[in-house]
């Protein structure tokens, strides 16, 4: 697989093994025991085992493996199997055990499991936004104007639409109101970035099926997509709810070339750096949305001035060599895209470049 790019994979089996070895190299081995499962339901009559088996398209980019994942996951914490909890907490560990008893759950909760196929993950991690802060930072220091505009793609419950509530230590630079509840400290690797002094003076965002984390039933399902064995970014979803409940995001139901486009047209007022940002979320728009956004930006790029400055912030997937990099584009002036950070996918390391 080391020639092939990865999220490019449309084997179903081949997809399955890659997501149950990755999720292990990350500390999960519970959940790469739940994902290796979907291996054995190769003969299995249950119409969602039959769906996962005649997948079409890019199985991994399409992170099918993790949508099932989150479903299964979603039966413990709703406390309907807790035999589940043996598995992730390794007393289960022989694998044809947890085959086995992951064929039962898809066979009995065959209708409960299936709309599970139905979209992508909702992987919203706050940790992700130290990246984008880093950003911000970088930004801020003497390229743009230090107020900033943050449009965020992607945004599912706007955890990272709410960034500018978190307090960051990032290589030893302190950001953000001192007494949120909110503390994200990676892993530093590198120097630190500048420290400048960003001004975030509004934030909103955009999903095409947003989810409301004050509503119960779907923060339990964001976090259903939480690998189990994570128990600091479950911490940090708790955090995020609490915040949401004091002031919730704003969150917009649009498809993401609708809204960028639309977000694009307004008057922006003068002073302030309008930023386009998104975390690992860009491999799930269709070709075409992806092309209609970097048309939008770079026109809009072309019309941007010292007083009215424009930016492109995105923490995504390097689809040849799966390193999740941290690219920023602005206008006027920098228009070619600068490769600022590496950093862990749910931003528990960063490696500054910049």
């Amino acid at each position: 697989m080391a020639d092939q790019a990865v999220m490019d994979i449309v084997s179903v089996p081949q997809a399955i093994a890659w997501q149950a070895e990755h999720a292990e190299k990350n500390g999960a081995p519970g959940t790469a025991r739940i994902v290796r499962a979907l291996l054995a339901l190769e003969d299995s009559q249950a119409a969602t085992a039959r769906r996962i088996n005649g997948w079409q398209g890019l199985s991994l980019r399409d992170a099918m493996p993790l949508r099932i994942a989150g479903g299964i996951h979603n039966l413990l914490l709703t406390g309907e199997e807790p035999r589940l909890e043996d598995v992730y907490a390794g007393r289960m560990s022989d694998q044809g055990q947890v085959d086995a008893l992951v064929r039962e759950l898809v066979e009995t909760y065959d209708a409960r499991l299936m709309p599970w196929l139905d979209g992508p993950p909702q992987t919203n991690e706050a940790g992700r936004s130290a990246s984008l802060m880093a950003g911000l930072l970088w930004l801020a220091d003497g390229r743009v104007a230090p107020q900033f505009e943050l449009l965020e793609i992607g945004a599912s419950a706007g955890i990272n639409t709410m960034m500018g509530r978190y307090r960051y230590d990032l290589g030893g630079v302190q950001v953000g109101p001192s007494a949120s509840r909110m503390k994200i400290e990676p892993e530093w690797r590198g120097s630190p970035p500048p420290d400048s002094e960003p001004m975030l003076v509004d934030a909103r965002g955009s999903d095409i099926a947003p989810v409301d984390l004050t509503d119960e039933a779907q923060a339990l399902r964001l976090k259903s997509y939480v690998w189990h064995e994570a128990f600091q970014r479950m911490a940090r979803i708790d955090a995020a709810i609490a915040l949401a409940e004091r002031m919730p995001p704003e969150i917009e139901r649009m498809d993401a070339g609708d809204w960028v486009e639309h977000e694009l047209a307004k008057s922006q007022e003068e002073g302030v750096t309008r930023v386009l940002m998104h975390s690992i979320m860009w491999q799930y728009l269709p070709d075409f949305t992806q092309t209609r956004i970097i048309a939008a930006m770079e026109k809009a790029g072309e019309a941007a001035d010292a007083d009215r400055p424009l930016a492109w912030l995105s923490l995504e997937t390097n689809r040849e060599t799966f390193a999740h990099e941290l690219h920023v584009r602005y206008w006027p002036g920098g228009e070619e895209a600068v490769h600022l950070a590496n950093a862990h996918a749910h931003g528990e390391w960063v490696e500054w470049l910049g």
